[in-house]
């Protein structure tokens, strides 16, 4: 790569200047512009950015505005951001100088980690400059790694799409603090990301600084304040970026030591190799192939109080299916979705089926963004045969955040286990229409093919919202065919029709009476069989205030209708009947400023409840010291008083990690579920290199309860050692 003479270079530094505060003629909206510069010499990664002469001559992108806690003034303490790039790196360099060092909040130094209740800096890149989708690469003064994928401008859910924070990338920051305030140095690999194939690039940019103490959010690209980071459709530009062309080759290969124990077997041990492998097959799409894949460093389920009828939901947590997850999503997310990861390789009660193999291809190619994957399981003897599931996606985004696309899935049993015809498909077809600046429509038909279903194979939603700086309004219907069974996906109940709505107003009270902002509003769901009868409605009217000391209280009021047609035993010996049961209920949530060192939130829920009464009580409490070592404990105890029962349930659930650095922790997390008898306990040991590779040593264990205590003997337990590394091998 040829750089820029020194004369060329200070013209670029020149117009990085103007182009911060410079807006496109004409009634085009305000984009600021920054300039990355190409550097002879790689700053040293520590954090010092006043301090380094790399950074001398580059010049300062500034210009943030606040979205709170007064919307569009300008940040409180100075902000400057410097972007440089070598042959095979981006480093971006930022400076948040603040008049009280000592004041600084850090609440965390575990990867990924929240930012919300630190003082941060959040970087979001559109690198295809698509105004849709990118990454997202943040920091705490106490250097934390935060990364994360977005799609569709983070819409959607976490582990499927939207904003998946479990995507894990190669690359580093540190941090320093001093008199000035304090800054931070990334140092981005080009091999880590996805680009187009040009010489000379421009990609979207935003970046988000939090000041903690002030409850104050100031973002360098304009922001309306209803929006957040992934709002990359309003980003500025960065421009003068020569990235080199994709040569990435990666091999990542593991050894794991694994000894189990269960109730009523012999004590079992195993050794394990395997690895996953990655290939820029172009700058915008790669091949993932993975062997013998293994998720055992991935942190335990939270467990759920279900007193309902219908499926919960677990995210997706296993990182094989969590890079570029947006590329295979469609559906409504957590309901009724048409591919979901956690189908492949876990039984229906939540036993883990070996996978032997798969690949997956995503990306873009002519204009598409693609998904393709295919993966292979193993038998297991009375739970499930041999499984080979087949997802296809492909997408064609259009301007103003629409798109549309289709999908594909299949999943057939292989092997000797294998029934003839035990194989299902689904095809899907979604869309989405951006109107003017706050308007959208988006829906999705789909069909499955699923042997024995009969009719009613088909699904289908449709919704239209608004969201202005002040308003949100959104409309839809669902409706789920009697037939319609995705293998690979999710659905938390069969057979409905759905109407939603919602209706909410944000009013910025400046400090009146000692409020920031209210946000009064209505929405409401119902359920409805195709036969006409109402399983559900819910409709809920609420006011969230919340004050300028940064507390907030959540005063609402809901009535429910449950409807069934059949009995539902809710609880050992409790049995509800047929019937239509029309409720109300008062729910109040309060929090203390979560920035703070010891923080509380409280829900509380009393009503009627399928002909009696509920008072459900969820009091949760977080404390820190420093930045190493957290806690949090969470109580959730519902107790329920029925003309055919009384039952009380308990879930106790804690954490606590402690932080050497933001590479090296141990954190335990421990389960009380009366519910499911069940004691739970997960402690991973963690020292992490590249990628979220390295060394982890997880200890598993499950008891059965003995009058409210851990009994024996124990359900099962596992000791695992995993070894991983990252081998770059272009």
């Amino acid at each position: 790569m040829r750089f820029p003479t020194r004369a060329l270079r200070l013209a670029i530094v020149l117009a990085s200047t103007c182009g911060s505060v410079a807006a496109d003629s004409g009634n085009a909206p305000f984009v600021p512009i920054a300039f990355a510069i190409p550097l002879t010499q790689a700053p040293s990664l520590d954090g010092d950015v006043l301090g380094d002469p790399v950074w001398q001559d580059v010049a300062a992108t500034e210009g943030f505005r606040q979205t709170t806690p007064q919307e569009g003034a300008p940040v409180s303490e100075r902000t400057e951001v410097r972007i440089g790039f070598t042959r095979d790196v981006l480093y971006v360099a930022v400076t948040c100088h603040d008049r009280e060092p000592d004041r600084l909040v850090v609440s965390d130094s575990r990867r990924d980690a929240s930012l919300d209740e630190t003082d941060s800096v959040r970087i979001a890149l559109d690198t295809f400059r698509d105004r849709q989708n990118g990454f997202v690469f943040g920091t705490n003064p106490a250097g934390i790694e935060y990364d994360a994928q977005f799609s569709r401008e983070g819409e959607g859910d976490g582990g499927q799409g939207g904003f998946n924070l479990n995507w894990d990338g190669a690359w580093k920051v540190k941090t320093t603090t001093g008199s000035f305030g304090w800054s931070a140095e990334f140092e981005i690999p080009f091999r880590t990301l996805r680009y187009p194939g040009a010489a000379l690039q421009e990609w979207g940019l935003q970046v988000q600084r939090n000041i903690r103490r002030r409850n104050e959010t100031a973002y360098w690209a304009p922001l309306p304040r209803q929006y957040d980071l992934t709002r990359v459709s309003v980003a500025g530009a960065l421009r003068g970026l020569q990235p080199p062309p994709q040569r990435n080759l990666t091999v990542t290969p593991y050894a794991l030591g694994r000894g189990d124990e269960r109730a009523g077997a012999d004590r079992d041990g195993d050794l394990e190799v395997g690895g996953d492998l990655k290939w820029s097959a172009n700058p915008s799409l790669t091949l993932d192939v993975t062997v013998n894949t293994d998720f055992a460093q991935v942190e335990v389920d939270e467990q759920q109080v279900n007193l309902d009828r219908f499926s919960v939901f677990f995210p997706e947590k296993r990182p094989f299916f969590l890079e570029n997850a947006g590329n295979f999503s469609m559906g409504v997310s957590g309901a009724t979705e048409l591919f979901f990861s956690r189908s492949i390789g876990l039984g229906p009660g939540g036993q883990v089926v070996p996978i032997l193999a798969g690949a997956r291809l995503s990306g873009r190619a002519a204009g598409l963004n693609v998904g393709a994957l295919n993966m292979q399981t193993r038998e297991v003897a009375g739970l499930t045969p041999a499984l080979n599931a087949t997802v296809v996606r492909l997408e064609r985004e259009l301007p103003n955040r629409s798109g549309v696309a289709v999908l594909f899935t299949n999943e057939q049993a292989t092997g000797d286990g294998a029934l003839p015809g035990d194989s299902g498909q689904t095809y899907g077809l979604d869309g989405r229409w951006g109107i003017g600046k706050y308007g959208l429509v988006s829906g999705f038909v789909a069909r499955t093919n699923s042997p024995g279903a009969g009719r009613d194979e088909h699904a289908l939603d449709a919704k239209a919202s608004w969201a202005s700086p002040a308003w949100e309004l959104s409309a839809s219907y669902t409706e789920v065919g009697a037939g319609f069974a995705p293998r690979l996906g999710f659905l938390s109940r069969t057979a409905f029709r759905k109407p939603a709505g919602l209706i909410f107003h944000s009013r910025r009270m400046n400090g009146w009476g000692g409020l920031h902002e209210i946000r009064p509003h209505v929405s409401y769901n119902g359920y409805w069989t195709h036969a006409g009868f109402q399983e559900t409605g819910y409709l809920h009217v609420d006011n969230h205030w919340e004050f300028t000391n940064a507390w907030e209280v959540h005063t609402g009021v809901n009535f429910r209708r449950e409807g069934l047609q059949q009995p539902f035993l809710i609880y050992p010996g409790v049995t509800v009947p047929p019937g239509t049961y029309d409720h109300a209920e008062m729910q109040l949530v309060g929090m203390t400023d979560q920035g703070k060192r010891v923080s509380v939130d409280a829900t509380v829920i009393h009503g009627g409840f399928f002909g009696g009464t509920r008072t459900t009580l969820r009091p949760n409490l977080k404390a820190r010291r420093g930045e190493q070592l957290t806690a949090e404990l969470r109580y959730e105890r519902n107790e329920i008083d029925l003309p055919e029962g009384a039952f009380v349930t308990n879930l106790v659930r804690t954490r606590i990690g402690y932080n050497w650095s933001p590479r090296l922790f141990v954190q335990a997390l421990v389960q009380y579920n009366d519910r499911a008898d069940l004691w739970s306990t997960n402690i991973r040991f963690g020292w992490l290199r590249s990628a979220n590779t390295g060394l982890f040593v997880v200890y598993s264990e499950n008891r059965d309860l003995e009058d409210g205590r851990p009994g024996s003997p124990i359900r099962d337990r596992s000791l695992v050692v995993k070894w991983s590394r990252l081998l770059d091998l272009l």
